[in-house]
């Protein structure tokens, strides 16, 4: 499956768009890693922590939404777009993109 944030792929056609996909993760936040964030902003620097948490979250947002284009009959997703947002205590990931079939082109 190919996910790119651009609208066309190089040396590929588009055959058909299916529709718009999405992949969404909420993830919580947690004791321990709130009181390892607390000295980091305390003290300066970045938080690993929540890094990873993010970087975890991310990873499974695209995840699901490639799964979702794949059961549209996609092979690939287009002009995808990440999003995050915080729900209170919680954070939320967002994948999206348009689900396409795509074709490579014959070199001339």
């Amino acid at each position: 499956m190919i996910v790119t944030t651009t609208p066309t792929l190089e040396g590929m056609k588009i055959t058909a768009y299916l529709n718009i996909v999405f992949g969404e993760v909420i993830i919580g936040t947690d004791i321990g890693r709130d009181f390892a964030a607390g000295f980091t902003n305390l003290f300066g620097g970045r938080s690993s922590e929540y890094e990873e948490a993010l970087t975890d979250a991310r990873q499974e947002a695209i995840k699901e939404m490639k799964k979702r284009a794949a059961a549209m009959g996609a092979n690939a997703v287009v002009g995808v777009d990440i999003d995050y947002e915080a729900l209170g205590q919680m954070m939320m990931v967002t994948a999206s993109g348009t689900a396409v079939a795509v074709e490579f082109l014959e070199e001339e």
